[in-house]
């Protein structure tokens, strides 16, 4: 069920980050915030032809049944690290996504558009690689990705995983030419994963690569750089005060039970209860229609024809606070964090998520509140990011 790539829409940035070998135990992987897509696009004066060509819905991978995941474009997303596959290794820059499984990058078999713009895995230079007898399939929105499993040696980090299963694409749909990354490392859980693929992080804990079977993820605000996936260690330097654990209700995605959303003391949202999903491949807040709506408009919000919201800059430090209330336990969000601006102006970080009634904490979120996913207890932590 390789990612809904939810991704997409994203302009290829010729960025690097460094990685910081910790111990055999545990490390970190920088990740960069570059532009966005859709802050290119507007540059160029293509934003509103491509979102209508290719919407978002960032709804769409929680919904697949068979091993397909939709992929929509996700013109936000900003966040992106390097790995390398083979010997000697290949680099690709991946997004390290919690909502999906799978693990997937460009392979010089594909003669599809998209995969000219990115880096192309080559079997030919890796002396570690095998073939799988299996085949993948992504089914996006606006097309799909077809590929093969293959086995390799992954180094993410200072962590080298072994006999790693991932997918080298053969077909990839036309809009994904202009995102960001290269692929996808999937960190959900296994039963999520197209074809029966191990993902990257059930590897590193049956091969002993991690002295604690769990990851974290640090997101910084402005600044491009200071980012982090943490694999096998609880980093104290990137959050205050203690950590809050929340047991998952679905073992499948980083899901929990959501009590309630509040503005000022008053649910505005999630009224008797709901689930969300911690996920790092997405960029905004979303929500059902009417929930999302009702957010927008209470924190001073205009929304458009075509669902997209507005705010006057000025207005921002007078906006209210929103508050998502997990498991009895106030998580809250200032307008400086959750208003989103650029050249063009003020927006919220609010989306619409159609009328399933499920939440996604995406980035927004996490850039508030260092997230911990931990495996060995099906539960995640969260703690105010420093």
């Amino acid at each position: 069920m390789v990612n809904e790539l939810k991704v997409l829409l994203m302009i290829r940035i010729f960025i690097f980050p460094k990685v910081l070998f910790l111990s055999e135990c545990h490390t970190k992987i920088s990740l960069i915030k570059g532009k966005t897509a859709r802050e290119t696009l507007m540059e160029k004066g293509l934003w509103e032809e491509t979102r209508l060509k290719f919407p978002y819905n960032p709804m769409a991978k929680f919904y697949q049944t068979g091993g397909n995941e939709a992929m929509t474009n996700d013109a936000d997303l900003s966040y992106y690290g390097v790995i390398s596959i083979g010997t000697p290794p290949q680099s690709f820059k991946v997004i390290f996504d919690t909502g999906s499984s799978n693990l997937w990058v460009p392979s010089v078999y594909c003669s599809s558009q998209a995969c000219q713009n990115h880096d192309k895995f080559n079997p030919g230079l890796s002396s570690t690689f095998t073939w799988s007898s299996k085949t993948v399939s992504i089914q996006y929105g606006t097309g799909s990705m077809t590929g093969q499993l293959a086995y390799d040696t992954v180094s993410v980090g200072g962590i080298s995983v072994t006999q790693q299963i991932f997918g080298a694409s053969q077909t990839e749909a036309p809009f994904m030419a202009n995102m960001v990354a290269d692929g996808i490392l999937g960190l959900a859980f296994p039963n999520l994963a197209a074809s029966g693929a191990t993902p990257v992080f059930d590897n590193m804990m049956t091969q002993g690569l991690v002295s604690q079977s769990l990851f974290s993820v640090y997101l910084s605000g402005n600044s491009a750089e200071g980012s982090v996936v943490s694999f096998g260690v609880i980093e104290p330097t990137y959050y205050t005060g203690q950590i809050t654990w929340i047991p998952l209700s679905l073992v499948t995605y980083w899901q929990i039970t959501m009590d309630s959303v509040t503005i000022n003391g008053n649910t505005v949202a999630c009224n008797g209860g709901c689930q969300a999903i911690i996920d790092t491949g997405t960029s905004m807040i979303v929500g059902p229609t009417n929930d999302i709506k009702n957010i927008n408009y209470l924190v001073g919000a205009t929304i458009n024809q075509y669902g997209y919201t507005t705010v006057n800059c000025n207005i921002i430090p007078n906006m209210p606070e929103v508050t998502f209330n997990l498991n009895g336990h106030a998580f809250t969000i200032p307008a400086s964090a959750f208003t989103i601006q650029d050249p063009y102006g003020c927006r919220t970080g609010f989306s619409n998520g159609g009328y399933q009634q499920l939440w996604i904490l995406g980035d927004v979120f996490i850039r508030q509140y260092y997230a911990i996913f931990d495996r060995q207890n099906n539960r995640v932590g969260l703690a105010k990011a420093v």
